[in-house]
């Protein structure tokens, strides 16, 4: 679990949760999902010190849930909104969970980049003076932002421009958008390793065979689309949440409140950034698909165009070859001196004409590939 009191531009972590509230502050409780399910009585008579409120049963179990899609919820006292994260490595199981826990998809065959797109939820419950976020265990994305967030108490990065999050809602936002940008990031390799399928697909001879890979990538595209289409729906529903708050007391509060409006449409943008780009690539994998065996289909029918030409040339050549092969006591040419290469030069000559006519007619016209 990790702490932090964050007042104005000063962030100070500690070991111990507060008792009373930060006046002109408030403070991020960042705890683990299973230290959240062992220490949930003592956070919550910390939320009641702090906050006047604790949590109702039903969002402690939305917390605790490890199979939970990203949705948001609120009440009079705090918002609560969870958000999948990519997973860095395997799906998250606590320390009596099985190998794999139920309802979550089993380890992927092929590349790794397939691998990487399991999600684990994150939930956030915003109050006013308190965020208290329920991270997976070991949770890359809240180590690296509170590094983040001590950092920007520094003088050099203050003098960039680098803020402290003024509100526990606008801290909310920003880990929630390192969590999507970790879906920008994704793309790249996404989209690296689908060009390189697809050129193996469209490749003139080559025999693709990676079939169950390419399967798995059309359904792990499947899972990531619906995984961010309830992203932004939960990104929606909290946006049309907010312009339902009171209305701002002086200049100081609605300037933070608009900062907070359009950092909520920037997370919202990103997010259909990813929708718009995995969509872009369902296609693309479709496209391919129906090329690689459009390609096919017209190969073999240039194999069978070829075939049925060279048929076509031997027939005339097989009937001449038969009548003389009747068993008939006369037949003409039969028994001259050159009734041979008469018949060998008929055959010869009607087999050069029907190659220099079906050659006009391209039927043998070599295909551009």
């Amino acid at each position: 679990m990790r702490i932090f009191t964050i007042v104005g531009s000063s962030v100070v972590e500690t070991t111990a949760l507060p008792t009373r509230p930060v006046p002109g502050g408030y403070v991020w409780i960042a705890c683990a999902r299973h230290e959240f399910e062992i220490q949930q009585a003592q956070l919550q008579s910390t939320l009641q010190q702090l906050c006047g409120h604790q949590l109702v049963d039903l969002h402690i179990s939305d917390l605790l849930n490890k199979q939970l899609p990203s949705h948001y919820d609120y009440t009079s006292q705090y918002d609560l909104l969870v958000f999948r994260r990519l997973a860095a490595g395997q799906t998250e199981a606590g320390p009596d969970a099985p190998a794999v826990a139920p309802g979550q998809p089993m380890k992927r065959g092929g590349p790794p980049i397939l691998r990487r797109i399991n999600t684990n939820p994150v939930g956030f419950a915003v109050f006013d003076q308190v965020l208290l976020t329920v991270h997976p265990a070991d949770c890359a994305v809240r180590d690296s932002y509170a590094e983040k967030l001590l950092a920007a108490t520094s003088t050099e990065l203050r003098a960039t421009g680098a803020r402290v999050p003024a509100s526990p809602a606008d801290l909310m936002l920003r880990i929630v958008n390192t969590m999507v940008d970790g879906y920008l990031d994704l793309r790249r390799e996404l989209t690296r390793q689908l060009d390189h399928w697809q050129g193996e697909l469209l490749k003139p001879g080559a025999r693709f065979s990676n079939w169950s890979a390419l399967l798995d990538a059309r359904l792990t595209l499947h899972q990531l689309d619906d995984v961010c289409e309830e992203q932004r729906s939960a990104i929606q529903d909290w946006i049309e949440a907010v312009k339902t708050w009171p209305d701002a007391q002086g200049m100081a509060e609605l300037r933070e409140r608009e900062l907070l409006q359009v950092r909520s449409r920037d997370v919202l943008e990103h997010i259909e950034r990813v929708v718009h780009h995995v969509r872009r690539l369902e296609q693309s994998v479709e496209t391919a698909v129906q090329m690689h065996f459009s390609v096919q289909g017209n190969q073999a029918n240039n194999i069978m165009l070829t075939l049925t030409v060279l048929t076509a040339i031997f027939l005339p050549l097989n009937l001449i070859a038969g009548i003389f092969g009747m068993n008939f006591e006369v037949i003409p040419l039969l028994h001259r001196q050159g009734g041979f290469w008469w018949a060998l030069g008929a055959m010869v000559v009607i087999a050069l004409g029907m190659v220099l006519l079906f050659w006009r007619n391209r039927y043998l016209a070599r295909t551009g590939r």
